[in-house]
């Protein structure tokens, strides 16, 4: 590149780095007329019209930077950006290999061919091309390129299974002939004794960690250590690794729980896996063993006071074990444990969850731990002695039997906690309203006994006062995620929808996180959604937390590759790994079904959004699901004798799963194949960017057809018996009209024909691949069938569809009558409004007089209209209710009815009146929101559906 070219391209390179996307276009023409067949100006061009949401203007100039197969480095990194934006990666891999190709002794571009594999996991040429490197180049780290892609590669699971000892084997004769040792860097000694561990190669690897530099590294590297262990106790040395433990515990002053947890390993190691089945001998070795452990546990307890916890969790560990084994007699011992740990540690906020474990007894043993715990003083003079008194009580209320969790006796707890919490605010009086309160955990506690007085009694009075709780601990604690996770459960009942987002969005919830806690809002959120009159707050929130797959797409690959760069063997496979459960993300996949619910409310049927959702869905119909949900991160100290929070807050006790997920891509996918004119060959020819990596599921081998009406029980499980009719519904109403549009549906040439009319239109050039008849027959719309193929015969609808609207009718004044929680209401109504826009789109394509005349359709057509007739009407008579119950909850009564049902929290605690009566004010100002703007919104889909 010249020094005038380089001025004069210099403002293309600053726009684009600025965002400045027109500006960068506009350069690139100007460049273009002086320079016509400048491949980098095309390049940065194509770049900057995808970035500006004009991608079939950038295919063209694409497709022609291509065809000139590009060497020079600045035309092949733009073009990378390109293509990873248009998500062409397999083109990517091409063009480098096309590039490296020409220039062999071009290490750079050698190095490039391989990230650019690397980026699709394409491990069998990154391995060709490393060992290639290799020998020419002659540096080591292009060795360990090829030992590592050869490990991905037998580690990957399209690698037949005969294939992947052969392909350790390789890597090990790479490691091997390698002129360094692998123990040059950390990593690189990682990597070898992952491959001896898969080749049970246990006693090489054992000289090798018996080395000196062996044992400097397993020191200072967590990762190799951990592989260390696991080695050991597969060649059999569990006794050795626990007095390797025993050594570092007692001279090294290590800490490690692991290595606490091998020295227990090694003192039941000869019981095997059937402790009842062992003789007397090992029984009296393995005591032995125990009571050895159990002195230097002790040792180290009393060495360590309060400074550790370690030690005393050992001892507690050992003695669950022991007893599990039938080693120890004395039933009390693990009761005076428990009570020597709480002695010590009951004021860490960290004792609850470590004793959780161990707290499961019963009889006697139960009653006196349960007498020590109540002895715990219930007025605390200090910080820590409030720390006590709350991991005391989450202790007693964890053992509570059955018959103590009634109504009134749940009610009267949640009242005891909320009492100490207020007089327990003292100690945070002085703290910032950026610190948590002391007293926090006394409010969940009182919100969750609330709530478990609401499951056993069924008064909604419960979740009233559950909601006034937490929300006045949320003003005082504004920085505690945990009482906002409680609200969203319970303001999600209370159908009080808004207010659960507004506690979600405060918890400033961002990156992968996304991932694994939007389920906390988005679960069902087509049941709370008001994007049918024009509200697309639900939607929006949808559209957010999927950035970050779409972050993942293009970045985390990135990661990958800057690992290889720097050697860092044992992160790649964490990368590879964070990457596919991404893409792979079964919340990503329940928030998009969600969002297209949503989607056909607010917007009209129309063959963009028809094919754009089937081809997605599709897609998604294919993958295997990893599911990344975090649900152990709301709190849970409901007693363990019943349901825990979560399981308790989950709407209709039904959780979506992959299950669910199943169902609701069946009905879609089948709906939206019946209106779309698209098939597999027309797909693949529109398709830009590469198709998704398909499970390797033996199941999903099978024809689409087949999947589709497959039927499984344990998918049916996840559904309400409301979905499950919904379902139902679907798959009759799609079963019925699918002959008349296979028949009716244009061939996939004259699809394809309309394809490339309205792409040249819109760009100016032809579609590629296409080829439009000469006599342009193809697109005269749609296409006549054989003279001697009969049209299907029009039959009736089934009854079934007709009736559902009739059930769906009566279940939802039967809930009316037994005056359920709104969020049940709007469940039943967003079903309901939901069959009758299935029912639009599926007769979307009847819908021109000239179809019906042609085809002799109007008795069909009629039906139609009988059925909208019948669902308008139900829905019709929902809407009203739904509007009236909004407006009656919002009146000035029905706030003093609320604030009465918390008068027990309010009343005798000295909480502020006014406080309660905001509450009341937010709470059903929310619930009239979402039931008359579903409500309303009814009127609005009946409209555009009509």
């Amino acid at each position: 590149m010249s020094a005038a070219f380089e001025r004069q391209i210099r403002p293309v390179y600053e726009a684009l780095d600025t965002g400045s996307n027109k500006s960068a276009v506009l350069a690139c023409n100007k460049l273009l007329k002086k320079h016509p067949k400048n491949e980098l100006v095309k390049a940065l061009k194509a770049l900057a019209l995808i970035r500006s949401q004009k991608v079939e203007e950038s295919l063209v100039l694409c497709d022609e930077v291509l065809a000139s197969r590009p060497t020079d480095e600045s035309t092949l990194s733009a073009m990378m950006h390109v293509l990873r934006g248009l998500g062409r990666h397999t083109d990517m891999v091409t063009m480098y290999e096309d590039a490296f190709k020409h220039q062999p002794g071009n290490e750079e571009l050698g190095s490039q061919t391989f990230m650019a594999n690397v980026r699709i996991g394409n491990w069998k040429a990154a391995q060709q091309i490393a060992t290639k490197m290799h020998k020419q180049f002659h540096d080591d780290h292009y060795l360990y390129w090829s030992v590592m892609s050869a490990v991905l590669q037998a580690n990957d699971p399209t690698t037949p299974p005969n294939m992947r000892p052969i392909l350790y084997k390789l890597a090990h004769r790479l490691v091997t002939s390698s002129g360094t040792p692998s123990y040059f860097s950390a990593d690189r000694f990682y990597l070898h004794l992952t491959i001896l561990r898969e080749l049970q190669l246990y006693d090489e690897a054992f000289e090798l960690l018996e080395h000196e530099v062996g044992k400097a590294i397993c020191a200072a590297s967590l990762a190799c250590d951990e592989l260390r262990r696991e080695i050991w106790k597969a060649k059999g040395l569990c006794k050795e690794e626990g007095a390797r433990a025993r050594e570092r515990i007692t001279a090294e002053k290590d800490r490690n729980w692991l290595e606490f947890l091998s020295v227990v390993d090694a003192a039941f190691h000869d019981l095997g896996s059937s402790p009842t089945s062992a003789s007397d001998e090992v029984k009296t070795t393995c005591a032995e063993s125990i009571a050895a452990a159990r002195e230097l546990f002790n040792q180290v307890a009393e060495e360590d006071g309060t400074r550790d916890r370690t030690g005393r969790l050992a001892l507690l560990e050992l003695e669950k074990r022991a007893w599990a084994s039938g080693l120890s007699d004395d039933p009390a011992e693990m009761r005076r444990l428990l009570e020597s740990y709480f002695n010590r540690f009951g004021d860490k906020a960290v004792c609850f969850e470590d004793l959780r474990p161990y707290i499961s007894l019963e009889g006697d043993v139960l009653t006196a731990w349960t007498s020590f715990l109540k002895a715990v003083p219930s007025t605390p003079e200090t910080r820590d002695d409030l720390s006590r008194y709350m991991n005391a009580q989450k202790l007693l209320r964890y053992n509570l039997s059955t018959s103590e969790v009634t109504s009134e006796a749940e009610a009267a707890c949640a009242l005891q906690y909320f009492s100490s919490y207020l007089d327990a605010l003292k100690f945070g009086k002085e703290l910032p309203d950026t610190e948590l309160q002391p007293a926090d955990d006394l409010a969940l506690l009182s919100g969750q006994a609330f709530v478990g007085a609401w499951k056993a009694g069924g008064e909604a009075v419960h979740l009233y006062q559950a909601a006034a709780v937490l929300e006045y601990a949320s003003s005082r604690s504004k920085q505690s995620y945990l009482i906002r996770l409680l609200l969203i459960r319970v303001y999600r009942l209370l159908g009080a929808s808004s207010l659960a987002l507004e506690h979600y969005r405060a918890m400033s919830v961002k990156q992968v996180q996304t991932d694994t806690l939007s389920h906390l809002i988005l679960t069902r959120a087509s049941t709370f959604s008001l994007s049918s009159i024009g509200d697309l707050t639900y939607s929006s929130e949808c559209l957010e937390s999927s950035q970050i797959y779409l972050t993942n797409s293009q970045e985390t690959a990135e990661f990958t590759v800057r690992a290889f760069g720097s050697e860092k063997y044992t992160q790649v496979p964490e990368f590879i790994s964070f990457e596919e459960r991404l893409d792979n993300s079964l919340q990503r996949d329940l928030t998009k079904i969600e969002h297209v619910r949503m989607r056909i409310s607010h917007e009209p049927v129309s063959s963009d959004l028809v094919d754009m959702e089937l081809i997605e869905l599709k897609f998604i119909f294919d993958r295997f699901h990893h599911d990344n949900r975090d649900f152990d991160v709301i709190p849970n100290y409901q007693p363990r004798c019943g349901p825990t929070f979560n399981e308790q807050t989950t709407l209709f006790d039904k959780s979506p799963g992959s299950g669910w997920l199943s169902i609701f891509l069946k009905i879609y996918i089948k709906i939206f194949q019946c209106a779309s004119d698209l098939d597999d060959t027309v797909e693949d020819k529109l398709l830009i960017g590469d198709r998704p990596k398909p499970s390797l599921d033996p199941e999903n081998k099978a024809p689409l057809k087949e999947r589709l009406a497959k039927r499984k029980q344990e998918e049916f499980d996840e559904l309400t018996a409301d979905e499950l009719a919904f379902f139902d519904y679907a798959m009759a109403l799609s079963d019925w009209l699918a002959p008349y549009h296979d028949y009716i549906r244009p061939p996939p040439s004259a699809v394809l024909a309309e394809a490339a009319k309205q792409t040249e239109l819109k760009t100016g050039f032809p579609l590629k691949g296409v080829e439009l008849p000469k006599n342009g027959s193809a697109t005269n719309g749609h296409a006549k069938k054989d003279k001697d193929e009969e049209p299907p015969a029009v039959s009736a609808p089934p009854d079934s569809l007709s009736k559902y609207f009739d059930d769906m009718s009566l279940r939802f004044k039967e809930a009316l009558e037994s005056d359920r929680l709104p969020s049940e209401l709007l469940h039943l109504v967003t079903l309901t409004q939901e069959a009758l826009i299935l029912l639009s789109i599926e007769t979307w394509r009847f819908k021109p007089n000239s179809v019906i005349k042609q085809h002799k359709l109007g008795a069909m057509v009629q039906s139609f209209k009988e059925l909208r007739t019948k669902a308008s009407a139900v829905l019709n008579d929902m809407s009203a209710s739904l509007v009236k119950l909004g407006e009656e909850g919002a009146t000035i009564d029905s706030r003093k009815a609320f604030v009465e049902a918390c008068k027990p929290v309010w009343a005798e605690s000295g909480l502020d009146h006014d406080f309660v009566s905001t509450i009341s004010k937010k709470v059903t100002e929310s619930r009239k929101q979402v039931l008359e703007g579903v409500g309303k919104g009814i009127l609005r889909v009946l409209k555009n559906h009509a």
